[in-house]
């Protein structure tokens, strides 16, 4: 699938996840201060990325270890939407109903590069080790029992 597609898919699960972490927001607000519902509702709103992204946005099968993943590579996210939404509120004085929304709209072009790093890698795939020369010097001499060089 062509990384276009992904972005568009990816930004509709956006608008999607949006939705959900917002309703959330809202009625947990009424019971909470603003900075713990924001936190609750980012959680559950990212269980539901994670499962809509897996299956919609990059057409992986969801595993537990990318569930364990998912939300280290969405601290990019939690960060920027949580320092988003404090420095909105508290700095530059935006309606609390408002900062996420602005937030989370900012964070978007990293989270979309790390979720699709972690989403599209495959398990236990790693990088290549670089090939090291090998030494044609002859090696020192090893003497008697204890092994030490000459």
């Amino acid at each position: 699938m062509s990384t276009a597609r992904q972005v568009v898919r990816f930004g509709v699960v956006g608008v999607l996840n949006t939705g959900v972490y917002y309703g959330c927001y809202l009625a947990l607000r009424l019971v909470m201060p603003y900075i713990a519902a924001h936190l609750i509702a980012w959680v559950i709103s990212m269980l539901g990325s994670f499962l809509l992204n897996c299956h919609f946005t990059y057409k992986v099968r969801p595993t537990w270890h990318k569930l364990l993943l998912y939300p280290l590579s969405n601290g990019v996210n939690v960060l920027l939407t949580t320092g988003g939404v404090v420095f909105l509120v508290e700095v530059m004085k935006v309606d609390q109903k408002i900062a996420p929304l602005i937030a989370g709209t900012l964070a978007i072009p990293a989270t979309f590069v790390v979720t699709r790093a972690v989403l599209t890698r495959p398990h236990g795939q790693r990088k290549p080790v670089e090939a090291r020369p090998i030494s044609t010097a002859p090696s020192a001499p090893r003497s008697g029992a204890g092994g030490t060089r000459a």
